[in-house]
C-alpha cells in the first residue's frame, strides 16, 4: 500500500473526480446509464432486468422495463455519488442529509447504551449516512481492502475522516464488532449479499437463498438495538434518510428467524421503491439449483426460477397442512366409536 506522500496518477484522478460538484457526478452517471440501457449489452443492465423479472413477476413488461431503466440510472448515479461523498468533508455530507424520518428511533436506541446494529441494504446512496451517525456514536465497520492500492488508500482516508474503526471481513473482525457492541458502540451491516461460506437458507421473493446471518447473530447475542436504514436522493442536491425500528422478534428466536425478518423488510422496501434498489448483484444464483441462471437465455432462466418457486410453495403448503393435523397423542386419546 502506498504511503501518504504518494501522488500517483490513479490517486490524483480519484481525488479530482471526488471534488466535482454533486450535480456533475449525477449528470455524468445519467449519460452512462442511457448508453447502458440503449445498447442492452451491459452486464449490469442484463442482470438487473433478470433480477426484476424474478423478484416482481406480477409486473407487466412495460412497467418492468421502466423500473429496470430507472434502477440502472439510479445505481450508476449512486456509484458516482460514492466518490463525491468520499471526497467531501464530514460537515458537507451531514448537510446533504436534508430530511430525516425516524430520527428519534436512533436517539432512543443510543440512550439504551446496548450498542446499535445498523442494517443497510444495497439501496440508494448508503455511504452518505456514515458521517451523520459518526457524529453521535463510535462506528466499527467491516472493510475488505480494494485490490488497487490507490483506490484503497482513497477510501481509507474517507473512513478515517468519519472516525470509523475498520476491521477485516473475517472472524477477527466479527469478534471486534462483538466487543465494541458490548461496549455500546455501533456497527453497519449490509445483509443482502451471498456469504462466501455459512449463512442460512431463507426465502427471498419466494426463492430459498443462502443468506448472511451475521446481523441476526450479532443482535441476538449482544442484545444490541437493531435499526433499518436507507437514503434516497432528492431534487435539492441532497438526500432523505429513513430510520426504521426492526420488529422486536429480531431479539428472540433463531438466527434463521432473524435473517428471514430482515429479508422481509428488504422485500417490503424494494416493493415500495423498486427503482432505487441495486439490482445488478447476481443474488439469485445463491440457490444451488439456480447457480447458472445468469448465463442462460432469459426465458430459460425464468422457467427454472418458476420451477424452484413452485417447489418451495408446495413444500410450505405441505408443512402447513401437516401442522394442522392432530398429533398422534391427541388421536390416541379420542374415544373409540
Amino acid at each position: 500500500m502506498p504511503n501518504s506522500s504518494s501522488n500517483s496518477f490513479t490517486y490524483r484522478v480519484l481525488k479530482f473526480v471526488s471534488k466535482q460538484p454533486l450535480h456533475f457526478a449525477r449528470a455524468f452517471a445519467r449519460v452512462l446509464a442511457t448508453i447502458a440501457n440503449s445498447v442492452k449489452i451491459a452486464k449490469t443492465a442484463k442482470a438487473a432486468d433478470l433480477n426484476i423479472r424474478i423478484a416482481l413477476p406480477e409486473l407487466n413488461a412495460q412497467t418492468r422495463q421502466y423500473i429496470a431503466k430507472e434502477a440502472i440510472k439510479n445505481e450508476m448515479t449512486s456509484y458516482f455519488e460514492f466518490f463525491n461523498v468520499w471526497g467531501a468533508s464530514n460537515a458537507k455530507n451531514i448537510a446533504r442529509i436534508q430530511n430525516i424520518q425516524g430520527e428519534q428511533h436512533f436517539h432512543d436506541a443510543l440512550a439504551q447504551q446496548k450498542g446499535i446494529v445498523l442494517i443497510v441494504p444495497h439501496f440508494g446512496t448508503w455511504e452518505v449516512m456514515n458521517a451523520w451517525f459518526a457524529q453521535h456514536t463510535a462506528m466499527t465497520i467491516m472493510y475488505k481492502p480494494i485490490k488497487n492500492d490507490d483506490a484503497d488508500r482513497f477510501v481509507r482516508e474517507a473512513r478515517s475522516r468519519e472516525n470509523a474503526k475498520l476491521v477485516p471481513t473475517d472472524e477477527s473482525g466479527v469478534r471486534q464488532i462483538f466487543k465494541d457492541l458490548k461496549r455500546g458502540g455501533t456497527t453497519v451491516i449490509l445483509p443482502d449479499h451471498t456469504p462466501n461460506a455459512g449463512g442460512t437458507m431463507v426465502d427471498y421473493f419466494g426463492i430459498p437463498l443462502a443468506s448472511s446471518n451475521l446481523s441476526a447473530k450479532l443482535i441476538q447475542k449482544t442484545k444490541a438495538r437493531a435499526l433499518f436504514l436507507y437514503a434516497i436522493r432528492n431534487d435539492n442536491a441532497g438526500y432523505d434518510m429513513f430510520i426504521e425500528p426492526v420488529d422486536d422478534r429480531i431479539y428472540v428466536g433463531s438466527d434463521e428467524d432473524g435473517t428471514k425478518l430482515i429479508h422481509e423488510m428488504i422485500e417490503n422496501l424494494i416493493r415500495k421503491y423498486p427503482q432505487h434498489y441495486h439490482w445488478s448483484y447476481k443474488r439469485f444464483k445463491a440457490n444451488p439449483e439456480l447457480n447458472n441462471i445468469y448465463n442462460l437465455p432469459e426465458d430459460e432462466a425464468i422457467a427454472k426460477v418458476q420451477q424452484v418457486r413452485a417447489e418451495r410453495q408446495q413444500a410450505k403448503d405441505a408443512a402447513i397442512a401437516e401442522s394442522a393435523l392432530p398429533s398422534q397423542n391427541v388421536v390416541d386419546q379420542l374415544p373409540t366409536p
